[in-house]
C-alpha cells in the first residue's frame, strides 16, 4: 500500500485534487508502452483540468467534475467513452457526485446516451429533489437539463468490443482490464478502470465523484458501488472526501466510502489507518481495490491492496504527481493525519 500526504503551502489556503483511474494487478511489462503513455497523459490532463478550476477560485465540486470529464472523454479508461460492454452489447454507465459542504449528492445508473454521466449526477444533485435516477428516466432528465446526449454508438470502442467477445467465449464476467493488453486473452491480472476524484477548494470545502462503465459481460441491469453514495463515493467537510475503485459488490457490502469517513469523524482514526482498515474488511470478504481520501486540511492518501492503482495528485504548487505501480512513490512522503 502507498501513502501520499503533503502539507499545504503556508502562504495560501490549501487546495488539493486527488484522482484515480482504477486499481488492480498493474505491473511493468503488462502494458504496452503506448497504452502506459496514454494512461499517464489522461491522468495528467485530468489533474490539469481540475487544478485550473481550483487555482481560479472555483469550487471543489466543479474541480471534481472537470477532472472526471477528461477521464470520461478518454477511450482508455472504463468510464464514458471507454466504457466496457454488457452481455447484451451495450455500454451502461454509472456515476455519482457529493458536495462535502452541504452533503447534497446526485447519481445516475445504467445510462446509455449521456456523454458525461458525472454531469448528469451533478444535475440530479442540483436540479432535482432526488439523489439517484436510473436508465431511461435519468436519460430523459439529462436531456431536459440540456446535457449532451449521444447515440449509444459513441461509446463503442474496438478494444472493449473484443474484450466482450473474449468474456463471452470464456463465460466469464470481467472487471475492466481482465485481459492481457497485448494479446487480448483473459488472464488472472484483474484491473479495475473506474475513475474518480476528490478535491479541496480554497474555501475549505470538499467534494468527491466517481464514474464507471461497470463490468464486461455484466447482465440483468447490474449496478456496482460507483453510483451508490456511501459505497463508491462520499464527502463531508467534517471528515473526508472518498472515491473508491475495485470489486464493487464488496465495496457496497462494507459501505466502503462512508465507512472510511465515519472512522475519521467518529473514531478520530488517521486517514491512512481508516482507509487500510476498510480495505482489510473488503479483503476479508473476498474483494480488493483502492481508495483515495482527502481531508479539509489538505491531507490525503491513495491506498490500495492490489499491485497498483492509476492515481495522481496536485496541490498549491501546481506540480502534478502521477503513479501506477506499487513502490512508485512521491519523492518525499509526509504523514499528516
Amino acid at each position: 500500500m502507498n501513502l501520499h500526504s503533503n502539507p499545504a503551502q503556508a502562504d495560501a489556503p490549501p487546495i488539493r485534487l486527488v484522482i484515480h483511474g482504477g486499481a488492480g494487478t498493474i505491473e511493468r511489462g503488462k502494458l504496452t508502452a503506448e497504452r502506459e503513455h496514454a494512461y499517464t497523459q489522461v491522468l495528467a490532463q485530468s489533474l490539469a483540468a481540475g487544478y485550473a478550476v481550483l487555482k481560479a477560485g472555483g469550487s471543489s465540486v466543479d474541480a471534481v467534475i472537470a477532472a472526471i470529464v477528461v477521464m470520461e472523454d478518454s477511450p482508455w479508461l472504463n468510464a464514458g467513452k471507454g466504457a466496457v460492454f454488457t452481455h447484451a452489447g451495450r455500454n451502461e454507465l454509472d456515476a455519482s457526485l457529493m458536495d462535502g459542504a452541504t452533503r447534497m449528492a446526485g447519481a445516475v445508473a445504467a445510462v446509455t446516451t449521456i456523454r458525461n454521466p458525472i454531469r448528469a449526477a451533478q444535475a440530479v444533485m442540483t436540479r432535482s429533489a432526488h439523489v439517484m435516477l436510473i436508465g431511461q428516466g435519468a436519460e430523459t432528465f439529462a436531456a431536459e437539463q440540456g446535457l449532451e446526449i449521444v447515440d449509444p454508438s459513441y461509446f463503442h470502442t474496438e478494444f472493449r468490443w473484443k474484450q466482450l467477445q473474449k468474456a463471452i467465449a470464456e463465460e466469464r464476467v470481467l472487471r475492466d482490464h481482465d485481459v492481457n493488453i497485448s494479446t487480448l486473452q483473459p488472464d488472472k491480472d484483474e484491473k479495475r478502470g473506474t475513475v474518480g476524484a476528490v478535491a479541496l477548494d480554497r474555501y475549505g470545502n470538499l467534494a468527491a465523484g466517481t464514474s464507471t462503465g461497470g463490468l464486461t459481460n455484466k447482465r440483468f441491469g447490474r449496478v456496482g458501488d460507483s453510483p451508490i453514495i456511501g459505497a463508491g463515493t462520499y464527502s463531508d467537510n467534517r471528515s473526508v472526501a472518498v472515491s473508491a475503485t475495485g470489486t464493487g459488490e464488496t465495496f457496497i457490502r462494507t459501505a466502503a466510502a462512508f465507512n472510511t469517513a465515519a472512522r475519521v469523524q467518529l473514531l478520530r482514526t488517521p486517514i491512512v489507518q481508516a482507509a487500510d482498515s476498510v480495505l482489510e474488511e473488503i479483503a476479508a470478504i473476498g474483494g480488493d481495490g483502492g481508495l483515495i481520501v482527502l481531508d479539509a486540511n489538505g491531507h490525503y492518501t491513495m491506498r490500495f491492496n492490489t499491485k497498483g492503482m492509476y492515481r495522481g495528485t496536485i496541490g498549491n504548487d501546481g506540480v502534478a504527481w502521477i503513479g501506477s505501480y506499487a513502490g512508485n512513490e512521491l519523492p518525499q512522503e509526509n504523514s499528516h493525519n
